[in-house]
């Protein structure tokens, strides 16, 4: 088991990481880009947590010195996890018998290649927050089992760069300046208030340790937004409905109107209108918050 990063061997024990590996090599030694290949790796990969000693931060951060006391055998918790998909596929496939669906695997911030009179009717998607979570450091432990990553470090060339900018530790990584970011031509419709927002968080940074760079953050996440519009604004049809789950931010305590600034986006390339349909508050549970700046989640409609 040596061949394993720290991070793995530190988050099984012994006997579960031999069961998990010999696993692996099974699915590695019949992996023929099948269906069938893909769901196997599926169903190991989802099972790497509750084989797992580590425990889980808020977010699906891995903690490897926080031990669990639950942990399920391997064997038994593919196969369980195999019977769970098997079971899910027999009941949608039950009910939907007749549906179809074109997948386009492509960057949301570049226009798809649709075939030629093809067109975009609905969009329901959840993206990602302006709240500084960092997605790629969210599975890390799971590309770090696969080999894909070894540590840390490999995660941001191997992933976070190629994400939408939604974290601090992206915006730093890539250098980002906030005069070259707002001159974005994307940001027009926002840029007034995008600038007051981006410059109030260049000050507050410097009165705290961290220093993190949530005034390039914001601004690059609403660039790439801008983007994902544009994009899907071309391969639309006239009356297209968008669904966006979103919510707004306030790091260190300067908010951001993120649903509004999405919403005005869209109108700047063409989509007629939208509006905001509150689900729930945020920022109300925990009390060890460092900022109180009342928050929302919600239901952001877009037509076309």
């Amino acid at each position: 088991m040596c061949h394993y990063p720290p991070l793995i061997l530190r988050s099984y024990e012994e006997q579960n990481l031999k069961l998990l590996d010999a696993l692996k090599k099974a699915w590695l030694a019949q992996a023929d880009g099948s269906d069938e290949a893909e769901l196997a790796w599926l169903a190991l990969t989802a099972v790497l947590r509750q084989t797992s000693t580590a425990g889980t931060a808020q977010w699906q951060y891995i903690l490897p010195n926080k031990v669990k006391k639950k942990v399920l055998p391997p064997f038994f918790a593919f196969q369980q996890q195999v019977e769970m998909m098997k079971a899910d596929m027999i009941r949608l496939q039950a009910v939907a018998k007749e549906s179809k669906a074109t997948l386009f695997e492509c960057d949301a911030r570049l226009e798809p290649q649709m075939p030629v009179g093809q067109k975009v009717s609905a969009v329901i998607t959840s993206p990602p927050y302006a709240n500084n979570y960092d997605y790629a450091d969210a599975l890390r432990f799971e590309m770090t089992f696969w080999g894909d990553v070894y540590g840390w470090g490999d995660i941001h060339d191997k992933v976070r760069k190629h994400l939408v900018v939604s974290s601090s530790q992206h915006s730093s990584k890539e250098r980002l300046k906030l005069d070259e970011l707002l001159q974005e031509g994307c940001l027009e419709a926002v840029r007034d208030e995008l600038t007051e927002a981006a410059q109030k968080l260049a000050i507050e940074r410097e009165l705290h340790g961290g220093k993190k760079h949530y005034h390039t953050m914001v601004v690059a996440y609403c660039r790439d937004i801008a983007q994902v519009l544009h994009a899907i604004k071309k391969v639309s049809c006239d009356d297209v409905r968008m669904c966006w789950v979103i919510g707004d931010s306030a790091p260190y305590g300067v908010y951001c109107a993120i649903d509004r600034w999405i919403g005005e986006l869209a109108k700047s390339v063409g989509f007629s209108n939208y509006h905001f349909e509150k689900l729930r508050d945020r920022n109300t549970k925990w009390k060890n918050r460092k900022h109180r700046v009342p928050l929302k989640e919600g239901l952001l409609w877009i037509e076309g």
